[in-house]
């Protein structure tokens, strides 16, 4: 082949080449609790290049010491930067609680650092009673009872520890989480007026636990609100008419990786696996 030739076929495949994002966003969690963050992003802005960041040899987070979870979160996020995200968003609430400052003090200005927060805010403000389903470590934590003094003091507020939902979640086993979902209604007092999901895994199955919990209870969770954050802090409005760009890059523990199957199980992740994959080699400029 000579040299035109050559040239001639790196530019053919330059044109064929599905094009990449000019700018990306991380998201890292211990597991398939990033997929609804990444995809409501995705809704406001196709454009933006995806990088997820998975850590499951290390799920669930919830038991862990707090030194373990930002040790854990902090490599997770840093192995990430090899696709030099503009930002990273921290789609876990345990993660945030016990990592977010150390990130943010590592990684800002350079790359934004955002966090998750359960959505008690609104909750509250629509009237109570308000029950916050979460881990058992959230439910008995001093996070979430300086959430609720924040933001509900005025407002009937209970803790529900929706035992093992988040590994049920985890392996896309419906009947375990059926039966983890039933057993947390039980545990819900009745008058409940709103629910707020203070799991980023939670809001994968928000339509069973809807169905569980009956009319007249709202629920209210933060992948819209964490997305329009995200894009405030990159200086972007929506357009949800601009480009398609899509998942850029899987990482499972800081290894490159293919989408887990189980993304199969919920509306966001077979979203995001039907998204244009538009990878980039590691380390290599955009």
């Amino acid at each position: 082949m000579t040299g035109t030739e050559r040239e001639t076929q790196r530019e053919t495949e330059e044109h064929t080449e599905m094009p990449r994002s000019t700018r990306r966003v991380a998201f890292v969690d211990s597991g398939l609790g990033l997929l609804g963050y990444a995809d409501a992003l995705r809704a406001l802005r196709p454009d933006l290049g995806l990088v997820l960041s998975l850590d499951p040899d290390n799920m669930p987070y919830g038991p862990r010491t707090p030194a373990e979870v930002e040790r854990l979160i902090i490599a997770s996020a840093r192995a990430t930067l090899q696709f030099e995200p503009a930002a990273i968003v921290v789609a876990c609430n345990t993660a945030t609680v016990h990592g977010l400052d150390a990130l943010r003090a590592e990684l800002e200005p350079g790359v934004h650092v955002i966090g998750t927060v359960p959505a008690i805010r609104p909750a509250a403000a629509s009237g109570g009673p308000v029950a916050v389903w979460a881990t058992a470590a959230t439910t008995s934590s001093d996070y979430l009872r300086g959430l609720v003094d924040a933001f509900a003091a005025d407002v009937q507020t209970h803790a529900v520890a929706a035992l093992g939902l988040a590994e049920a979640v985890e392996s896309g086993d419906l009947q375990a989480i059926d039966e983890c979902i039933a057993y947390a209604a039980s545990q819900t007092p009745a008058g409940v007026r709103s629910l707020v999901l203070g799991c980023t895994h939670y809001g994968l199955v928000v339509d069973r636990i809807v169905a569980a919990l009956g009319e007249g209870v709202t629920v209210h969770d933060s992948p819209v609100a964490v997305a329009r954050q995200t894009l405030r802090r990159l200086g972007l409005e929506p357009d949800a008419t601009a480009p398609e760009s899509g998942v850029e890059a899987v990482l499972l523990s800081g290894r490159p990786g293919a989408a887990p199957a189980s993304w199969g199980a919920y509306p966001a992740g077979r979203r995001l696996l039907a998204a244009p994959a538009a990878g980039r080699p590691a380390g290599t400029s955009r």
